[in-house]
Formats: structure tokens, C-alpha cells, sequence
């Protein structure tokens, strides 16, 4: 008997031990809203009001999960899955961990290793800068600072370094960036479309600045003859009764595809390359941001942000207007994990076309678990 409840006790110890030191979570959120978004000139002339997903932020859930190995060193992983709450369908062209899935090595005391498929490094640190975080549609970073729009890349190898007194560095090569092309499946290197991002952001007390960078290096089968290439510098400070963000950055010979820039996908302007992972020699284009967002009391916030983006060739979209994008928002916290938003943005030239205007109006509510 009393052999019995030792040999008990012991494995409840054991068993206490391996459950302090291996964690994995559960965790999610839902963010549905309605919307409305009209686009008009240069032949279009086109409106929608209906059901949105994802505009404050993704609708998602996923595993995250950490084994303690010992020394400061762990083993981590990511498994995160995209979908459409108005629908119930997968996000990320049906992927089940369309959103992230990695697993890797992180130390205290040299970083962070992870294998597999995730966000670029403009897009983590841009979106900590722009008003908006990286979302609401239209009004997101990414629409005029393309590399920032959460780009993901497969097969990617990501290092992070740890925090020094607030300045991080980061850098990843995809072996084969793209979701799904045809032309490429090819068995050599070269075959597949590869990428790069890097980026330094520095983050203490009430600011934080990033200098970041991303190529693309097209497959052999597409016939190329550019080098997607986009950098980007920017910061925000805040003053607590309001922050503010400024970014500038520059687009050469292509655009990088991400989550959209119209409310209900991709939209007809997008048909032309804008949004879409494509090489075009000779383009470039300079994008502008200036931003603020405004606590209001404890629970509120009203977000701005102006965007422009300056394209001098005609080749991406067949034009090279000036597109300017104004955007307001607000935010109101029902609790700590629920809130209400809304949006009103309203883009000139959109996609580079002149006289193509695009408005946006969104309400909904996002829940976290």
C-alpha cells in the first residue's frame, strides 16, 4: 500500500514537471462587420454593400506551444489557420495553417530560429508603426507600402535576434515564395520564386523607428526580366495624449501581392497587377504615410492616416497617376477582449488609374479568446 501511493505521488510529480515546462495554447479571434465599397471612373463603376471579414483584424485560430529545453533554449511552434467568419470557409486559398505554420529554436541569449511559413519582416514591424495595424482594408499600410501588406512566404528560414536595449534585427530567404503558380514546378533552385526580407527596428518607451528590405528573385519559367526590390523607413512616438507615425519607402521593377486593398477581396483595379506578386521592369513608385491615432478616455481610439504612393511608369497598372488614400477610424473596447469598430476611407486615383476613385465604409465587432 504504501508503495503503491508512493510510486502515485511520484508520477503526479513528474507529471507536474513536464506541464510546467511544455505549454501549447489555444487562441483565436472573429471579427465580422458590414460593409460598403464603390469604385467609379475609367470605365468602372461598381458597388457592393454586404457581409466583411477580417478587417480589424484576420479571423483566425491556432496552437502556439513551447518546450523548455533547457539552458534558456526552447522549442516553438506556430500553427495558425485563416478563415472567413461570414462564411466558415479557409482563408489563405483553403490552407488549414494558411496563416502560420512554423516550428523553430528560441534563446534568451541568441534569438529566435523558425522554419516554415509565415509574414515577411516588413509586415511584423510596419504594422506595429501604422495606425491601422497592418488592417482595415483600404486604410492598411500595405496598400500603398506594398511589401507591408502582410506578405507571407512559404518555405521560408526566419532569424530574429533577441531585444538589445531595444534594437532587433531580422532576416529570412524563401526558397519558393509563392502560394500556388503554375510555372513554377520545376526540380532546380532557380525553378522556384525566392525571396529575402530583412530589416533593424529599434522600440524603447514611446518609440519605435524600422528600416526594412524585400526582394524577390523570379522563377526561371516566368521569364522575367525584373527584380522586385521595396524598402521602407519609418517610425511612430507617443506624445500619450496622441501618436504619430510617419514612413516613407520605395517600390522598384514590380509590386508585392498581400491581403487586399478592397473590402470585399481583391476588386476590379486589382485585375491589372495591383495586389498581385508581379515583375515589371522599370516601375518604381514612392509611397508616403503620415498618421495618428487619439485616445479618448479608456476605452475609445480614433485612428487617421493619409497614404500616397507616386508612380512614375505606366507598366504595372497601365497609368501612373498619384493615388492618395485618406482614412478614419474608431475603435470602442466592450471589454478586454471584445470591441466595436468603424471605418471611412476614401482613395483617389486608385491603383495608379486617373479618375478612379474608391470608397469604403465598414462597421463590425471582434471578439479574442
Amino acid at each position: 500500500m504504501k508503495k503503491t501511493l508512493f510510486v502515485t505521488a511520484m508520477l503526479a510529480a513528474f507529471g507536474a514537471t513536464a506541464q510546467a515546462e511544455t505549454s501549447v495554447t489555444l487562441y483565436g479571434l472573429i471579427d465580422t462587420g458590414i460593409g460598403y465599397q464603390r469604385i467609379k471612373g475609367d470605365g468602372y463603376n461598381e458597388s457592393k454593400v454586404g457581409m466583411v471579414n477580417g478587417v480589424s483584424s484576420g479571423s483566425r485560430w491556432g496552437l502556439r506551444g513551447a518546450e523548455d529545453l533547457g539552458d534558456g533554449l526552447s522549442a516553438v511552434f506556430t500553427l495558425e489557420s485563416g478563415f472567413n467568419s461570414a462564411n466558415g470557409v479557409s482563408g489563405q486559398n483553403s490552407r488549414l495553417f494558411g496563416r502560420q505554420a512554423t516550428i523553430g529554436l528560441k534563446s534568451s541569449s541568441w534569438g529566435l530560429l523558425e522554419l516554415g511559413r509565415q509574414t515577411n519582416i516588413a509586415s511584423k514591424y510596419f504594422a506595429a508603426i501604422d495606425p491601422f495595424g497592418g488592417s482595415y482594408g483600404q486604410a492598411n499600410v500595405g496598400v500603398a507600402f506594398s511589401a507591408a501588406n502582410t506578405v507571407r512566404y512559404d518555405n521560408m528560414v526566419q532569424y530574429s535576434t533577441p531585444s538589445f536595449s531595444g534594437l532587433q534585427f531580422g532576416i529570412g530567404y524563401s526558397f519558393n515564395a509563392a502560394d500556388t503558380t503554375a510555372a513554377q514546378t520545376g526540380f532546380k533552385t532557380a525553378d522556384n520564386t525566392r525571396a529575402i526580407t530583412t530589416g533593424v527596428r529599434y522600440v524603447s518607451g514611446p518609440l519605435n523607428v524600422a528600416l526594412t528590405y524585400d526582394q524577390l528573385n523570379p522563377a526561371n519559367q516566368l521569364n522575367a526580366d525584373a527584380t522586385p526590390k521595396s524598402w521602407m523607413v519609418g517610425g511612430s512616438y507617443d506624445f500619450e495624449v496622441l501618436k504619430l507615425a510617419l514612413a516613407y519607402g520605395q517600390t522598384r521593377d514590380g509590386w508585392f501581392t498581400g491581403q487586399g486593398a478592397n473590402a470585399f477581396g481583391s476588386g476590379s483595379p486589382s485585375a491589372k497587377g495591383f495586389g498581385t506578386n508581379v515583375a515589371v521592369s522599370g516601375f518604381k513608385a514612392n509611397s508616403y504615410l503620415v498618421g495618428l491615432s487619439v485616445p479618448l478616455g479608456g476605452a475609445s481610439n480614433i485612428l487617421a492616416s493619409w497614404q500616397r504612393a507616386d508612380a512614375d511608369s505606366t507598366k504595372l497598372t497601365g497609368d501612373d497617376a498619384t493615388m492618395n488614400i485618406y482614412s478614419l477610424g474608431y475603435t470602442y473596447n466592450l471589454s478586454k477582449r471584445t470591441n466595436l469598430y468603424a471605418l471611412g476611407s476614401y482613395a483617389t486615383n486608385f491603383a495608379f488609374i486617373d479618375g478612379v476613385k474608391s470608397t469604403v465604409a465598414m462597421v463590425g465587432v471582434r471578439h479574442r479568446f
